[in-house]
C-alpha cells in the first residue's frame, strides 16, 4: 500500500485521491501502480458503480515528477523497459475511459501533462474556479501521454494541434467554452459537487451506463453508422432484460423514483 493514493468507497463511489499535495500531486512510479491496481479492481467489483477521481491540496495533478525528470531517475533502463513500464502505466486512461462503469473527474488548480490526459479520460470532468489547464508537455522536451493526443483530438478536433504545441494555460472558463469540461463551480463547492454527481451515477442503472458509453467509444472510434447500429441493438436489447429496465418502466407508471440494482 502506499500513502501517494487514497482510495474510499462509499456509497457505490470509489473515490480515488492522488496524493502528493506538496508536489501539486505530480505522478510518480509507485503512485501510478497503485491508481491502475485500483482502477483495474473498480472494473470488476460489483460494490464500485462509479469511480471519482480527484487530487489533494490545491491542484489536481502536475503531470509527471519534473523534479525527477530533471535527475534522469530511471534514465539507465533501455528504451524497451521504460516503453513496456510507461505503456503499462497508461492503461490508467484506458480503463478511466473504457471501463463499464461511470468516471468523473474532480479538478482543481494544476491539471497538467499527463494529469490532464488522465481528467480528459474520465466521462466527466467538474472544474473549480481556480482551474489551470495545460497540455505541458512541449514546455518539457515531451510528446504526449497518458492519451493526451486522443483525448484532445476528439474533443478540439484541429483546434487541438494549437493547444499541444503551443500549451497555453486555460482557465476555468476559458476551458468550459473549449468543451474541455463539463461544467466549472467555486472551489469551495467543488468536492460537494462532485460528490452529488458520483452518488446520481453510482445509484443509476449501472449495466445501462456501461452499455451507453460502450456505445460512444464505438462511435467515436471511427465506426460507420451500419456498424453503430449493430452496437446499439444488441446493446439496447440487452438493457432491455435487466431487472433494472423493468423497475425503471414500472417506476415511471407508478409516478415514482427508480431503485437500481446494477441486476
Amino acid at each position: 500500500m502506499t500513502t501517494e493514493l487514497i482510495e474510499q468507497l462509499q456509497d457505490g463511489v470509489l473515490t480515488l485521491t492522488l496524493n502528493r499535495p506538496e508536489r501539486l500531486n505530480a505522478l510518480t512510479p509507485s503512485m501510478t501502480d497503485a491508481l491502475l491496481a485500483a482502477l483495474r479492481r473498480a472494473a470488476i467489483d460489483a460494490q464500485v458503480r462509479a469511480v471519482l477521481l480527484t487530487g489533494a491540496g490545491r491542484g489536481f495533478c502536475a503531470g509527471g515528477d519534473v523534479q525527477a525528470m530533471a535527475a534522469s531517475e530511471g534514465a539507465e533502463a533501455t528504451l524497451e523497459a521504460r516503453t513496456h513500464q510507461l505503456r503499462e502505466h497508461m492503461e490508467c486512461a484506458r480503463l478511466l475511459h473504457e471501463m463499464s462503469k461511470p468516471t468523473l473527474a474532480v479538478v482543481r488548480g494544476a491539471c497538467a501533462g499527463a494529469g490532464l490526459s488522465l481528467a480528459l479520460a474520465c466521462d466527466l470532468l467538474v472544474a473549480g474556479s481556480t482551474l489551470k489547464m495545460t497540455s505541458a508537455f512541449a514546455k518539457v522536451g515531451l510528446s504526449g501521454d497518458f492519451g493526451s493526443t486522443y483525448f484532445l483530438t476528439q474533443l478540439l478536433g484541429p483546434r487541438a494541434r494549437a493547444f499541444a504545441l503551443l500549451s497555453p494555460v486555460l482557465q476555468a472558463d476559458e476551458a468550459l467554452q473549449m468543451g474541455l469540461v463539463t461544467q466549472v463551480v467555486p472551489d469551495e463547492a467543488l468536492d460537494d459537487e462532485g460528490q452529488r454527481l458520483a452518488r446520481q451515477l453510482a445509484a443509476g442503472p449501472t449495466i445501462t451506463l456501461g452499455h451507453i458509453k460502450a456505445n460512444l467509444n464505438v462511435a467515436e472510434q471511427g465506426a460507420t453508422l451500419a456498424q453503430a447500429l449493430d452496437h446499439e441493438a444488441i446493446r439496447h436489447i440487452r438493457c432491455a432484460m435487466t431487472e433494472d429496465h423493468l423497475e425503471a418502466a414500472r417506476a415511471f407508471m407508478d409516478k415514482r423514483t427508480p431503485v437500481f440494482h446494477n441486476r
